[in-house]
């Protein structure tokens, strides 16, 4: 199916209104299809799997809004639980009881969790933990890695420098030099370029931060050896090591990437599931460490719609349903009857490519080579994920509008809507073969 037979008029309409109002149209960059080409669809409402768009189409979602669906759109004991909270009242500006019980189910759950902070967004989270790692050791420079997102962070969107570690340099206009004159970046799964780092700058570095399983160019695993590297290293140094698990966060286990790894950072970021699907994040770690934070120690950081009820009604209840009724064994066994069934699509359909996933995480990579770090993802054929994309919107599968993002399920998504999507992948993927090797 084309591109153009693919987007449904209204949704082209209303992308022409919003690109009048707002920069390219969306409020989220990806949101505007620019690596994929087209309109974006215009999503009228989501019920447990699906979502369904101002034309009236019905697809099987596979972003859940970006991860944290995981128990799929407008769950009843959410909405319950949302709703009454709403008739309380929208915000208080003031503490509440429900903040704590959100607190104490975060702290249970997250191994590396002693005390929480709770703020609104992914990127407020990490952008605090950064400021709190700091504020805690003295020191100044952080170390991130390469094709590992953060948020809108300025010290946290710079790009390599020309040597293993060298400081990093600005990624986007308006971030200046001396946001990113700290940042260190290196290659993901890199143990040899870890060290080097550590040896260079001893005694120097306040924090290092990664996803402990890659989303944010498409989805990349760790080896345990790079983990285990990071654990020893950071503390041998006495940096912070802190894990971004606003994506992985009681998706891949009740613990996150670190429950699952058996690795315990000294710090964690959470966003997405943790807010249920409202706007809610969260930075946490050992007790000595988030002591820092004002008002019980001096490092700077507030919020007015922080704790908001309404989010944290949704959160707690979310955790709660995860904690009662554990999805990750089905998780598991779905994932691997989705990658299975995309492999064997693939491979049939004579097309260079690899499967990557970890529990309800996963991108097929137009890329013959397994993906450990950017530079292998960066040499997928984009052009080609992109008639991918097209033509499972046209079966009514709708996937991460990038290469570089990926896809999520959920408990919601039942042994059937799997089949489904591989039959549709085993109908679209031949017709790819000529734009995936060229």
């Amino acid at each position: 199916m084309s591109i153009h037979h693919a987007i449904g008029d209204k949704s082209v309409a209303a992308f022409d209104r919003a690109r009048k109002l707002m920069p390219g149209g969306v409020n989220s960059p990806a949101r505007a299809f620019g690596a994929v080409g087209g309109s974006p669809l215009f999503i009228d409402h989501a019920k447990g799997p699906y979502l369904f768009d101002i034309d009236g189409r019905q697809f099987v979602d596979y972003i859940g809004s970006w991860g944290p669906m995981i128990l799929g759109h407008q769950h009843p004991a959410v909405i319950e639980a949302v709703t009454k909270a709403v008739h309380r009242g929208t915000s208080y500006g003031a503490p509440t009881e429900a903040e704590s019980k959100l607190a104490e189910q975060v702290i249970e759950a997250v191994p590396s969790v002693e005390k929480v902070r709770l703020v609104n967004s992914g990127t407020e989270a990490t952008m605090s933990a950064i400021r709190v790692a700091r504020g805690a050791t003295g020191r100044n420079k952080i170390i991130k890695f390469s094709g590992n997102y953060h948020g809108h962070v300025d010290s946290l969107l710079v790009a390599a420098g020309s040597a293993a570690a060298t400081l990093g340099v600005p990624d986007s206009p308006g971030v200046t030099p001396g946001a990113g004159g700290d940042t260190i970046v290196l290659a993901y799964n890199d143990v040899n370029q870890l060290a080097a780092a550590f040896d260079q700058h001893a005694g120097e570095i306040a924090a290092v931060i990664l996803e402990p399983v890659v989303g944010n160019m498409g989805c990349v695993p760790p080896s345990q050896e790079f983990l285990n590297a990071l654990r020893t290293v950071t503390t041998k140094d006495g940096a912070i090591l802190i894990f971004d698990e606003v994506m992985t966060g009681f998706r891949l286990a009740f613990g996150g990437a670190q429950e699952l790894f058996g690795v315990t950072p000294d710090m964690t970021t959470l966003g997405k599931i943790v807010g249920g699907g409202m706007p809610l994040g969260a930075y946490g770690g050992r007790a000595d460490i988030m002591d820092n934070v004002l008002p019980a120690g001096k490092v700077f950081q507030a919020g007015t719609l922080s704790g908001n009820p309404v989010a944290v009604a949704a959160g707690s209840a979310t955790l709660q349903l995860l904690k009662d009724q554990p999805p990750y064994e089905y998780l598991e066994a779905m994932g691997e009857r989705l990658a299975t069934g995309i492999d064997q699509a693939a491979s049939d359909a004579g097309i260079d490519h690899v499967v990557q996933r970890v529990g309800s995480m996963m991108t097929l990579f137009f890329n013959p080579d397994l993906v450990t770090n950017w530079d292998q993802a960066d040499r997928c054929n984009r052009d080609a994920y992109a008639e991918y994309f097209w033509a499972m919107i046209g079966e009514g599968i709708y996937l991460p509008c990038s290469q570089f993002e990926a896809l999520f399920f959920g408990n919601a998504h039942t042994e059937a809507l799997i089949d489904q999507t591989v039959e549709a992948a085993r109908k679209v993927l031949p017709d790819l073969e000529r734009a995936a090797k060229a």
